[in-house]
């Protein structure tokens, strides 16, 4: 009798380990909060994931073909053909956002830039930088939060002081609000997948350059 009841009871115990474990949630996974949890479109409408860049160190550019700021395609080429063999990269986001600067589909957007300034780094699909939820990148949403908006330097260029100048009589508080103010923001990322710094678009590309040697 005492060999049954003990036997019983070693079933229920096995029974109870079972139920635990099944009702258990798994652990939770914190998201990695850095570029490569993004993926994207390229021109001609196919996702990539930017996990394919990582260990690279990446300038993430939003631009314009009819912008006052455009011939810094020039610039960014010539970045991308010193420093690319170093693993550098440049992802270009076309954006119509700012003036509507940036017309034509994809393709045309493409087709310019190759033609005009002979870019031979990746450009993207045309994106909304700013904006609602469901309107706005979710890539831009997240460089936005990591590196906000902090000012125009109107001490270091004309170019700031008017920029600042128009958007103050626009929103006296525009300096507040976080968001991309202009074509040719630009966001330095390291090759942990981490902003590391936002140039304004009329920062010139001497501290673009320092900053990026600094990281390879």
């Amino acid at each position: 009798m005492k060999k049954v009841l003990l036997f019983a009871a070693a079933a229920a115990l096995l029974l109870l380990g079972a139920c635990k474990q099944k009702t258990e949630a798994p652990a939770e996974v914190a998201p990695t909060d850095n570029i490569y949890q993004f993926t994207v479109l390229d021109g001609v409408g196919n996702p990539v994931s930017l996990a394919d860049y990582e260990g690279k160190v990446l300038l993430v550019v939003n631009t314009a073909t009819q912008c006052g700021f455009t011939p810094q395609y020039t610039e960014l080429q010539q970045l991308y053909d010193k420093y690319s063999a170093q693993g550098f990269e440049i992802l270009d986001f076309p954006c119509n956002q700012f003036g509507e600067q940036a017309p034509g589909t994809n393709e045309e957007i493409h087709a310019f830039c190759t033609g005009n300034y002979n870019i031979t780094f990746p450009q993207m699909a045309k994106i909304d930088v700013n904006g609602a939820d469901e309107d706005q990148s979710p890539l831009y949403a997240w460089l936005i939060a990591k590196a906000p908006f902090a000012g125009f330097d109107t001490t270091a260029s004309p170019i700031a002081a008017r920029l600042d100048q128009m958007f103050r009589q626009q929103d006296s508080l525009y300096d507040q609000n976080p968001d991309i103010k202009w074509n040719f923001t630009k966001f330095l990322i390291d090759r942990n997948g981490n902003v590391v710094r936002r140039f304004e678009p009329y920062e010139g590309y001497v501290p673009v350059e320092a900053a990026l040697k600094e990281l390879l």
